[in-house]
């Protein structure tokens, strides 16, 4: 995927960072190992650090591989949408 200029998740632009949609942690896990290819478990996002210290604040790993494996999903969730729209308001510190 090629890298976008702004956050996925909240669309602002700031230093973006690679969000892996099934978390490394579970890729050595059988149950994920038989379900998705290789190239499957590399998928991701570019989001922003707030976003991404948000989404794994909310939800552990396992969560995040079975429940929130997509962007679709990750969009929809109740929480992440509370912390986008909380995020589009803060002042953005340029780095």
């Amino acid at each position: 995927m090629e890298r976008p200029s702004a956050c996925q998740l909240c669309s602002r632009e700031l230093n973006l960072t690679f969000h892996h949609l099934i978390p490394r942690k579970v890729h050595r896990r059988a149950r994920f190992q038989k379900i998705y290819a290789k190239a499957e478990l590399q998928d991701g996002i570019w989001i922003c650090q707030p976003c991404h210290r948000a989404i794994h604040r909310f939800y552990d790993e396992m969560y995040l591989a079975t429940s929130l494996n997509t962007l679709t999903l990750l969009l929809s969730d109740e929480q992440i949408q509370k912390h986008v729209q909380w995020v589009r308001k803060q002042r953005r510190v340029k780095n």
